[in-house]
């Protein structure tokens, strides 16, 4: 009676096959069926035990992460979809440059599979998120079990906006990832190694280059770090983490480059954007601004604008977005950008106090609106044209989602999302002044950087857009993950 020798887990099992009458080949079969499962089962909890800092933990916590993430999008029945996607796809597709838009995303969604499908886009999304998240994780609670971050996973994914951001057709997902990226950029590239801080090089410059808002948040931020340094060394502040200025700095100039490029490639021009004065115009407009300087100016200097500034909408939005709107009748963002820029830098040097308090005001308001579903709506009226010239075949699964069919309903998710969220930025800026009162140099420096962020983001947003609630919903979750991954460290401390 020969024997087969079976590993699994290490151990060898020794399975004994009669190859004679009294045993066939498929009892042995189902024996070693048995057994292997056996073995597997035995070994799951061993591997949820095992530290994130294990790279087989590291491998299998990213891919765990991505169906969580998907989950909304899966029960939604088509990956999610914002107004603004339209255009991406319109951009990307017509190869025909639509200044209010990010080329950068527009490439991105062609690359990654958009034409076949929009879920190859979405996957590719949420490996990247889940991706830094682990990154995240491993630099900051290197202790933390598998099953630990699955379960702060899984909070993230019911708590939190984050997966109606990752798998949305929007570069929204990528604002958490700047800026976890250019933290563990610049306090853990040694733990890293340099693999792994090639990889967030990149992963962080495609999420600053998506948004010009994130370009933005990743220079103010990388300026940040710079800062941090040359207090950090000048006063010799004990117990506080050194930071590494070179890398966030080549991630913010690799996002920099990748919008010169792609502004290029659809334009055969250098520039970063032609539509931030229109923006600000507008916001300016919404604050009443606007309608005082064109009265001043009106009578000095021809305007455009000038016949219709006692009829402006009362909304940004609906002076930017209104097919009626007198924006569109100038031709929207080509006919009115360097208007716009004019009518923005006489506003700011006629009114300096007053634009001061209410771009502080926006800012504010901006800090603390953060309800999930912002956007999140019917839209066929505005997309359905572009899926049926670019995408046709994707069409009716776009149609017969539950987006699509408004069954959405976000009142009992932001029933949880709200507290959450406000639980959250309250933790971090009182987590943040005890840390520094205590003299937690690393716990300090994460919780700051996190909260620079949120204002940051704030400032940029509400400054020169005017306030949305998407724009700091889809930042909310990380001071969520943050303060998890503090916590877990903490109870360990206590434990031991």
């Amino acid at each position: 009676m020969p024997q087969c020798r079976l590993s699994g887990s290490g151990k060898r099992i020794l399975l004994g096959i009669n190859l004679g009458a009294g045993s066939s080949m498929s009892e042995a079969s189902a024996a070693a069926f048995v057994v292997g499962r056996s073995d597997w089962l035995r070994a799951v909890p061993r591997l949820a035990a095992r530290p994130i800092a294990d790279s087989v933990c590291e491998v299998v916590a990213i891919a765990a992460l991505c169906p969580m993430l998907l989950a909304v999008a899966m029960w939604n029945g088509f990956p999610l979809i914002f107004y603004d996607t339209g255009a991406y796809i319109f951009q990307s597709f017509a190869d025909r440059f639509v200044p209010e838009r990010s080329p950068v995303f527009s490439l991105f969604i062609r690359l990654a599979g958009a034409g076949i499908s929009l879920w190859f886009v979405a996957i590719v999304q949420v490996i990247l998120v889940s991706f830094v998240i682990v990154e995240a994780a491993r630099a900051v609670a290197p202790r933390m079990t598998l099953s630990s971050m699955l379960v702060i996973g899984a909070g993230l994914v019911v708590l939190t906006a984050l997966p109606w951001h990752a798998a949305q057709i929007e570069p929204d997902c990528f604002t958490g990832i700047v800026v976890l990226a250019l933290y563990l950029l610049a306090f853990h590239a040694a733990l890293l190694g340099r693999g792994r801080s090639l990889i967030l090089i990149a992963v962080a410059a495609l999420a600053a280059a998506s948004h010009p808002s994130h370009l933005g948040l990743a220079l103010g931020l990388t300026s940040l770090v710079a800062t941090y340094k040359v207090v950090a060394v000048r006063r010799e502040l004990p117990g506080r983490p050194s930071a590494n200025v070179l890398l966030p700095l080549a991630s913010a100039a690799l996002g920099l480059l990748l919008v010169l490029a792609g502004n290029y490639h659809f334009t055969r021009h250098l520039f970063i954007s032609r539509a931030g004065g229109v923006f600000t115009f507008a916001r300016m407009m919404q604050d009443g601004i606007a309608k005082e300087v064109l009265d001043e100016s009106c009578s000095q200097e021809h305007f455009a604008l000038c016949r219709y500034r006692n009829v402006l909408p009362k909304r940004a939005d609906d002076y930017l977005w209104n097919p009626k709107s007198p924006f569109t009748s100038l031709h929207r963002f080509i006919g009115t950008e360097r208007e716009s820029e004019r009518l923005v830098n006489e506003s700011l040097e006629h009114h300096p106090v007053l634009n001061l308090e209410m771009a502080v005001r926006d800012a504010a308001k901006q800090l603390v609106i953060f309800h999930t579903g912002d956007g999140i709506e019917p839209q066929q009226w505005i997309l359905s044209r572009d899926f049926r010239r670019f995408m046709p075949g994707q069409l009716p699964a776009y149609d017969l989602a539950r987006q699509q069919k408004g069954s959405i309903g976000f009142m009992p998710i932001n029933v949880v999302h709200q507290p959450v969220a406000w639980l959250a930025l309250l933790g971090v800026i009182g987590l943040f002044a005890a840390s520094v009162k205590a003299g937690e140099g690393s716990t300090s420096v994460l919780l700051g950087f996190v909260l620079a962020a949120l204002i940051g983001n704030a400032i940029i947003c509400g400054v020169f857009s005017g306030p949305h609630a998407r724009y700091q919903s889809r930042l909310i979750w990380t001071p969520v993950l943050v303060l998890a991954l503090v916590g877990h460290n903490r109870r360990l401390l206590l434990q031991h």
